[in-house]
């Protein structure tokens, strides 16, 4: 049935949304909008700290935002070292704030995005659960890092890279102001990841069940009959060509972009691809029936809550022998989620389970090439990080085990 079957759509969806990234930051917008926030609460480190990770917290819970983080740990570990913080504060901001939006990922098309459609749910099916996990878990990672900063300031002997008084100058470097094309192609930028999740959100549902009545604003299906994947392509590729004329790439540059974007992406699309054709081969010669009657057994004893843990269980040892979420996606929710339903487990809430399992792993990792490479930037040694990231890994587990089971309990 070929290898694109179930998942051109997929398929294209993260060539174009890496397309256009691509295209936005080879402008230097995203890098000095960020550049421009920190300086101006240099004064206020605390506020920066938080400031900032919320802004990758977002990113990672929208469109899954980690590769596109090699570009500031050289900007931000100047900072914090300027602030008289240590090189672990500004990777740390990094990695503490897009990790814990990755593990809690809404909308995120390359994790949320590829399970759900896998699991044969919509994108929004489980929101709510994942918006509980954000508020919970972002949180937590700001307090450990405050935590972290407050500590060696008041005793830098407790840094675990140690603290250089050279390093720390307690100077910040100014850099240029945003200009007006700078500014709209930030607007633009976020502006297409806002209409994408207003598109994939069932505004009806939600307003009838809160209200018993119809959304008084119109949807995205209003306007286009259906808004999914396919819809989405269309809108990040439109966009990712108004910001490159807008950025003065003219048509050759930007085309030229977009498709050195979409190569960029082309391995882990290609890997979603793959991993579908497993499925397909699966399918086909019935080992997915296989494998469902065997463990429907062992499955039907198990309580919601049982069921719905293991599943987070179960996908950490994959999430390292699969280290992209994509292909992790496609390759398990085919089994798990009709496992799902003879456990009567909402299949919204296995997708939180092995999205939050994959982010977490992802945090810790050393075959990620963002995580060495963000510490051979930040100059910080793999051992020293793990001191560093234990301790919130175990409280990230402990907020993942609740609101999984929270899920499981009243879905």
């Amino acid at each position: 049935e070929g290898w694109l079957f179930g998942s051109a759509e997929i398929f294209l969806f993260v060539l174009v949304v890496g397309a256009f990234i691509t295209v936005t930051m080879k402008t230097g917008a995203v890098t000095s909008g960020i550049t421009r926030l920190a300086l101006r609460f240099k004064s206020s480190p605390t506020m920066l700290i938080v400031i900032l990770m919320v802004v990758f917290a977002l990113g990672g819970t929208s469109y899954g935002m980690w590769e596109e983080t090699l570009g500031f740990y050289v900007l931000l570990v100047a900072l914090v070292l300027a602030l008289k913080f240590d090189r672990m504060v500004g990777a740390g901001i990094i990695f503490l704030g897009a990790g814990a939006g990755i593990i809690a990922s809404t909308v995120n098309p390359f994790a949320t995005g590829v399970a759900s459609d896998a699991a044969g749910i919509s994108i929004s099916d489980g929101l709510f659960l994942r918006v509980l996990m954000w508020i919970v878990l972002v949180p937590a990672a700001i307090a450990y890092m405050l935590w972290y900063a407050r500590r060696i300031q008041a005793d830098p002997s407790k840094s675990v890279v140690g603290l250089d008084p050279d390093e720390a100058t307690g100077e910040v470097e100014e850099v240029p102001a945003l200009d007006g094309r700078q500014k709209l192609i930030l607007a633009l930028f976020l502006g297409t990841f806002l209409v994408m999740i207003y598109g994939f959100i069932p505004w009806d549902d939600i307003w009838d069940s809160l209200f018993a009545g119809d959304f008084p604003l119109p949807q995205m299906s209003d306007l286009l009959g259906d808004f999914y994947f396919t819809e989405a392509s269309v809108l990040f590729l439109v966009a990712a060509i108004v910001i490159g004329l807008i950025a003065g790439m003219g048509e050759k540059g930007t085309v030229e972009t977009i498709t050195a974007g979409a190569a960029d992406f082309l391995g882990a699309a290609l890997v979603i691809v793959v991993a579908r054709s497993i499925t397909v081969v699966m399918k086909n010669t019935f080992i997915i029936d296989t494998i469902l009657d065997w463990m429907e057994g062992i499955v039907s004893g198990a309580s919601s809550l049982a069921f719905a843990e293991l599943a987070f269980l179960v996908n950490i040892p994959i999430a390292f022998l699969v280290p992209s979420s994509s292909g992790h996606a496609a390759l398990v929710m085919p089994i798990l989620a009709p496992l799902a339903d003879f456990a009567d487990v909402a299949r919204s809430v296995i997708v939180t389970a092995y999205q939050s399992a994959s982010g977490l792993v992802n945090l810790v990792t050393p075959t990620s090439a963002v995580l060495m490479g963000g510490l051979a930037l930040s100059k910080i040694g793999y051992d020293r990080y793990l001191r560093f990231v234990t301790p919130f890994l175990g409280i990230a587990f402990v907020v993942i085990v609740v609101i999984v089971g929270i899920g499981a309990l009243l879905a």
